[in-house]
């Protein structure tokens, strides 16, 4: 295939940092010397941070506000993204030879731009791109392709000519439905649905080491 253009997720996806929001509900307890329930993790996936925030004071006799509370979780989470998260194997080299290549890239994701820049930065791979979008800032998340449709505007390539690395499989499945040529990478994060992603995807990688090989 003829690349001009790769829009990319980042965690999971780029990053190895999925282990950030599996554990940061009860790792933000911890912290504060507060034992978690068993199962707090598995349910935080459902809520968004204002609702996590909600349930820390209605159950474990948080005083703070929702906003310190917010402001708190953030903190841990910048401070992974700025000193502890790393690019996956292979990703460097990979981000090398497509932008050799003169293929335009830019990232869509779910988190907050400023723990997104942090990682880039703290991973060295920021030049890399032209834009950044994120669910926030646009409006939508990646059960709507809008974030897909508003980077390939950034990038000014056609469907046809442009890869969409995902991890997660909502997000494949939105663009697939939006008629996106797919990437789909494995992530340790969603282990029991690989045969669904390999199913949508029209490329699979497991390990960026091999991705020459997966994108034929």
């Amino acid at each position: 295939m003829n690349i001009k253009g790769a829009i990319f997720d980042l965690d999971g996806t780029l990053l190895d940092s999925m282990f950030i929001w599996d554990t940061i509900g009860e790792d933000y307890l911890l912290k504060r010397g507060i034992t978690p329930e068993k199962g707090l993790n598995e349910k935080f996936k459902a809520m968004s941070i204002v609702q996590a925030a909600e349930y820390y004071r209605a159950n474990y006799e948080i005083t703070d506000s929702v906003e310190v509370i917010i402001n708190g979780v953030n903190c841990m989470i910048d401070h992974l993204y700025l000193n502890v998260v790393q690019a996956k194997e292979g990703v460097v080299s990979m981000l090398k030879e497509l932008q050799k290549r003169g293929v335009k890239m830019c990232i869509a994701t779910a988190t907050d731009r400023f723990m997104v820049e942090s990682a880039l930065k703290h991973n060295g791979i920021e030049g890399y791109f032209s834009h950044i979008l994120t669910c926030t800032e646009v409006g939508f998340g990646k059960d709507s392709p809008i974030i897909f449709e508003r980077a390939l505007e950034k990038i000014g390539t056609s469907k046809e000519e442009t890869l969409v690395f995902e991890d997660a499989l909502h997000a494949i499945e939105t663009t697939r439905r939006a008629g996106f040529k797919i990437v789909g990478v494995y992530d340790k994060s969603a282990e029991g649905k690989q045969s669904r992603i390999k199913e949508l995807s029209d490329y699979y990688i497991v390990s960026y080491k091999d991705w020459r090989e997966a994108i034929k």
